[in-house]
């Protein structure tokens, strides 16, 4: 299995005891420390289980102040799966160590990895005392504690910024694409009722969450499994209703059939972010029947028309895979023109990483890691171009501004980092803001914006 193979390859070798002998399992737990690696999508399932933790009684802390630690743990592609096979390792060397000093510490894997690879994992790592899957938050909670109790399960703890949260509105998928593990570890596409949905927002804005991000596997896909059809522009509605909701931004959408009902939903609430991020994964016809995207260049380029024409100024943000098998110098080039012409706002690229059991591995991993990466970097260096040339249209303009956080500069002068509607957190570009009077982060400011860089804006604020 490539797994096996994997793990014996990576640069973290597996830790042997040396000193003490293994402690026998903590079962006292009183404390705990959470690690979550991976996407905004584990993000928000380790705030749910740290809920749940809290609810029974326990507190978070460190990692090697800990009774328990969790890993939580992404198996997207192979950089993701060699962080968390590595994080597991330093775990574990933290777990003898702690041995050999008398204490015991309990090591629980769950999430991606685990819930893919759980049987080699097992195999490899006896150290770790448990191994649960992606969202089986309940048994997590029990091998915790024997006093698990349902009425218990309290409400999701926020590890992002106070200010921003995201928000995850469905699990799993239902897409084909030869190339994504997605559907073998999440399953396939379930969405949450819109009434959990509405009131787990209402709670988030209670906490100061000014910003809310929708996430998902499948965003457009929303509502299909619980009403026979897509309805996301109603649950747009009826999140953008919720009090003191300032800003409500979409991530993940899937183009094949995609719900143009929500175009003008997105055009006349104020508070949903002219923003919308697609991953569109190529733009070569040929190389997307490959991926079983369900969509040519051409219907991509309506679609991105359609989307403009019904809301205007909006930011487009999307990701892109090369060195797919089947990619060819050719297609490369015809995606490089693709991004030259739509001019996206932002962009995101990666390198293709070939993973069991899905239908692009019968192809192989023909393309050299120097050739993908070489394509990664041109590709880059269009869209840096263009991120430059559109930064600088916002030179003289006066924006909106979400303050994300404080800093000092070189000569001690305080100074502050934000983003505009235009921007996502923690992937997208950022503003950095001069201002004459103290500032808070979440605090929402109009900036006259100066100069710009290829990612960078710098404004003043008003």
């Amino acid at each position: 299995m490539r797994f096996r193979q994997f793990t014996m390859h990576t640069k973290t070798k597996q830790p042997r005891a040396k000193s003490a002998p293994a402690l026998p399992p903590k079962t006292d737990i009183s404390t705990v420390s959470v690690i979550t690696l991976g996407c905004s999508k584990n993000t928000t399932d380790s705030e749910i289980l740290m809920g749940m933790i809290q609810a029974h009684g326990m507190n978070f802390v460190p990692a090697r102040e800990a009774d328990a630690v969790i890993i939580n743990t992404c198996g997207f592609i192979d950089r993701a799966k060699e962080e968390s096979i590595e994080t597991i390792f330093e775990a574990i060397r933290q777990k003898e160590e702690l041995a050999a000093e008398g204490k015991a510490q309990k090591l629980i894997v769950a999430g991606c990895l685990s819930q893919r690879y759980g049987e080699d994992l097992r195999k490899e790592m006896p150290q770790v005392d448990n191994f649960f899957g992606e969202s089986d938050f309940e048994n997590v909670v029990k091998s915790l504690t024997p006093n698990f109790k349902y009425s218990l399960l309290g409400e999701r703890v926020i590890t992002t910024s106070p200010h921003y949260s995201y928000l995850k509105i469905s699990e799993g998928c239902d897409n084909p694409c030869s190339f994504c593990a997605i559907p073998l570890i999440r399953g396939g596409h379930r969405s949450r009722p819109v009434e959990k949905l509405v009131e787990e927002a209402q709670f988030l804005v209670s906490k100061g969450v000014k910003e809310i991000v929708l996430i998902a596997q499948d965003l457009t896909d929303y509502g299909r499994d619980l009403t026979g059809k897509r309805t996301l522009a109603d649950l747009l509605t009826n999140l953008s209703d919720v009090q003191g909701l300032e800003w409500l931004r979409l991530m993940y959408a899937f183009p094949s059939k995609f719900p143009r009902d929500i175009l003008p939903v997105i055009a006349e609430r104020p508070n949903i972010c002219k923003y919308l991020d697609m991953p569109l994964q190529h733009a070569s016809t040929n190389v997307l029947k490959s991926m079983r995207r369900g969509i040519t260049r051409n219907t991509t380029e309506n679609l991105l028309r359609d989307i403009r024409e019904a809301v205007p100024g909006i930011a487009l943000r999307t990701t892109f895979i090369v060195g797919y098998p089947s990619e060819t110098e050719a297609d490369f080039q015809e995606l490089c023109d693709f991004v030259q012409e739509q001019r996206f706002d932002r962009v995101g690229c990666f390198e293709y990483s070939q993973e069991d059991d899905t239908y692009s591995y019968i192809l192989g991993d023909p393309i050299p890691a120097e050739v993908k990466q070489e394509r990664a970097a041109r590709l880059m260096a269009i869209q840096r171009e263009i991120s430059q040339e559109k930064n600088e249209a916002k030179v003289g303009k006066r924006l909106k501004i979400l303050i994300d956080q404080t800093f000092t500069d070189e000569n001690g002068n305080i100074e502050y980092q934000g983003r505009c509607e235009a921007d996502a957190p923690e992937v997208d570009n950022e503003v950095f803001i001069k201002s004459r009077k103290p500032l808070q982060t979440g605090d929402f400011v109009m900036a006259d914006i100066y100069d710009a860089a290829e990612y960078d804006l710098f404004g003043e604020v008003v």
